[in-house]
């Protein structure tokens, strides 16, 4: 794996925040798991996985509880006198950064906002931003630390060999409410459904 050094101007080096790290390494667990197809909602979501798990590494590194967590991907990886917190808000997408330099954070938060586009594989950047949201509504409902329940329905998601390689939200959320109450129990379950209805998947 590589990692660039950042050139001080907008960027700092990209090993400084795990949670990048661990959501480079996530891509691979996600491609030997499932292979999600890099492209619109199934790119998104393999996008999204990786910024979950990377989100969690750091929160499980930092001992954090779902509400003390910053959500943010890649805090500290902006340069001084960049205005912004980091690359990505899992809570509130489109607020990570608005910046001259970079601009506006594009990340819609909701369904209502999905961004149709031809670059950047349909947007597997810009729409990861209503799977991430969705995780972090279902972690805070559920409280604690997000790897022990949220976490664990996600991860068992995306370990399930009925997961289609070109998976839509809907279909991850499905799956993902189903894998809620089999490991933990219908009120679980019910928080993870709530938290994809609430972006606008459901």
């Amino acid at each position: 794996m590589v990692f660039g050094d950042g050139d001080g101007e907008i960027f700092n080096r990209f090993t400084i925040a795990i949670d990048v790290v661990a959501h480079e390494l996530a891509h691979g667990v996600t491609e030997n798991e499932v292979g999600l197809l890099y492209f619109e909602q199934a790119g998104a979501l393999n996008e999204s996985l990786s910024d979950v798990f990377g989100s969690l590494v750091k929160q499980f590194h930092l001992k954090q509880t779902v509400d003390r967590a910053d959500w943010i991907i890649g805090e500290g990886l902006l340069a001084s006198g960049i205005n912004g917190r980091g690359l990505r808000s899992m809570s509130e997408p489109g607020t990570a950064y608005d910046d001259p330099m970079l601009g506006k954070d594009p990340q819609p938060a909701h369904m209502d906002h999905y961004v149709k586009t031809r670059e950047n594989n349909g947007g597997v950047y810009l729409n990861s931003g209503i799977p991430n949201r969705a995780f972090y509504l279902a972690a805070k409902a559920l409280g604690g630390y997000a790897w022990e329940l949220a976490g664990q329905a996600w991860h068992d998601t995306l370990c399930d060999k009925s997961l289609p390689q070109d998976a839509d939200f809907s279909t991850f959320a499905r799956l993902a409410i189903q894998h809620g109450e089999q490991r933990f129990n219908r009120s679980v379950a019910q928080s993870i459904e709530q938290a994809w209805l609430e972006v606008g998947v459901l």
